[in-house]
């Protein structure tokens, strides 16, 4: 089973176009970045809310065993915070096969956070937003599980293993991640509430 959208994502718009390109991360992004960037910003997008709702069969989980990891899902007045990465245009070789799994580029508008910046560059702190780009599962795309009660995700989520480890880590390192950007998302942290008690992990561990 693949959801592959390698391809699709190459196709979806001219990066050639961009003067600078930025990316908006709201998942695994925030915390594993293994690529190189040029600049990183605490940024936000509006009408977005972070769910577990979309799969992951290749990553935190398997084609027979799908994990769940976050997707965007749109919500008038939600604003969902994360960071922006400034990079260049040869990055998307990797980022594309890191996000294939049913995730599409789209264009968007992202805010920059000016009051958790750390940027003493005047520009930058007078450029308020840009658009970029974000990578979302949408509901048509074949690999979104779509919502479910949150004690449903977190035992699905306890399950899961897949190739870059278990579904329950990338919990705990996106709610830490949050939290070091003063982020309160109560979809997340409810989930990372009932993995503890699940696993017996403590807040502090």
């Amino acid at each position: 089973m693949s959801f592959d959208t390698t391809n699709q994502n190459k196709s979806r718009q001219n990066l050639e176009s961009f003067d600078e390109i930025w990316v908006f991360g709201y998942g695994s992004l925030i915390y594993k970045v293994d690529f190189p960037i040029l600049e990183k910003r605490p940024a936000s997008i509006r009408g977005w809310q972070r769910r577990f709702w979309q799969g992951s069969h290749d990553h935190r989980g398997t084609p027979e065993a799908p994990g769940r990891v976050v997707t965007l899902v749109e919500k008038e007045d939600a604003v969902c915070a994360g960071i922006a990465y400034r990079v260049s245009h040869d990055v998307f070789e990797h980022l594309d096969h890191r996000e294939k799994n049913g995730y599409l580029r789209y264009e968007i508008d992202i805010d920059f956070d000016q009051n958790n910046d750390a940027s003493n560059d005047a520009s930058h702190k007078a450029l308020n937003s840009i658009t970029g780009l974000v990578y979302i599962g949408l509901e048509s795309s074949e690999a979104f599980l779509g919502p479910a009660s949150e004690p449903s995700i977190a035992a699905q989520i306890h399950q899961s293993i897949g190739p870059s480890g278990r579904n329950d880590e990338y919990v705990f390192r996106l709610a830490e991640g949050l939290r070091q950007l003063n982020e309160e998302d109560e979809h997340v942290f409810a989930i990372e509430k009932l993995l503890f008690e699940l696993t017996g992990r403590s807040s502090n561990s």
